[in-house]
């Protein structure tokens, strides 16, 4: 498994397919201006390729950019419990149990789709921020990709196994920095988001979260239920999903192989995403 290898332009992951070149180049350029006249203290830099990143998820809006940027480097220096650390190894017993699983195939609106099965995080061994952090790997790792920038990620939440102790897990706390980068901390699209399995006692915790959700995010969560094959089909082809979810595509425990081995081999970058001090 690897990122997708994109052509690069001028600046890196520049797509033709969009505005102008030299009005991308404009806005990279306002966007670095204003953020330095905000502040010095842009830990990971302000190069072009990453401020590309949030101009597209903001559809090339630079004031909408910038707020979202600062939203980024604020949240990152707001939670050092996650972000101090992003190594693999730092997530690897969860990977291990199969807590998580990229689609190798994007959906028909070409958005990731992501998989997460709660039955395999143990809340006994496995804490809330090393759940946190899974996703915070899996999602700077594919906002790499320009197509992933531009088309977003849809999540599936398999919630069979949600039980008790995952519930005093979730404080408010957690669900306000859950709900921060959803909507407006990091720079990736969430196209939609969707739960299966859910028991009633998940509810309480849905409720908490959607509390620091904005209105759009809220109309794209869909709650499938226990019967969800046929309206989860609504939304995905058959042919990428899992046959566990009544596709066509590879297993979903290949799928976590084939993400564990690419997390594996992206330490490096995963490293310097690390906190810096």
């Amino acid at each position: 498994m690897s990122a997708e290898s994109e052509p690069m332009e001028e600046i890196p992951g520049l797509s033709g397919a969009e505005v102008h070149p030299d009005s991308v180049l404009y806005s990279v350029s306002q966007l670095r201006r204003r953020a330095l006249k905000q502040s010095q203290n842009w830990p990971l830099g302000l190069g072009d390729e990453f401020l590309l990143k949030f101009l597209r998820a903001r559809d090339f809006d630079v004031d909408l950019a910038l707020t979202l940027l600062s939203n980024y480097n604020k949240w990152r220096a707001e939670c050092p419990e996650i972000i101090a650390d992003l190594r693999p190894l730092s997530i690897i017993g969860l990977l291990n149990a199969g807590y998580h699983g990229v689609l190798r195939s994007r959906d028909s609106s070409g958005s990731r789709v992501l998989i997460y099965k709660v039955e395999h995080w143990d809340p006994k061994v496995f804490s809330v921020y090393e759940v946190f952090r899974v996703s915070l790997i899996t999602s700077e790792l594919i906002v790499k990709e320009v197509k992933t920038q531009q088309n977003g990620v849809k999540v599936i939440f398999d919630l069979y196994g949600w039980r008790f102790a995952h519930v005093w897990q979730i404080n408010p706390t957690v669900a306000k920095r859950i709900a921060a980068v959803i909507v407006d901390s990091f720079p990736l699209k969430v196209r939609g988001i969707h739960m299966i399995n859910e028991p009633k006692l998940f509810h309480p915790v849905f409720a908490l979260i959607a509390k620091f959700l904005s209105e759009k995010i809220k109309d794209r969560i869909h709650l499938h239920g226990n019967n969800y094959q046929p309206s989860l089909r609504k939304h995905f082809p058959v042919q990428i999903l899992p046959p566990e979810y009544g596709g066509q595509g590879p297993s979903y425990e290949e799928l976590c192989q084939e993400w564990t081995n690419f997390v594996l081999q992206s330490e490096k970058e995963l490293l310097e995403l690390s906190l810096v001090t």
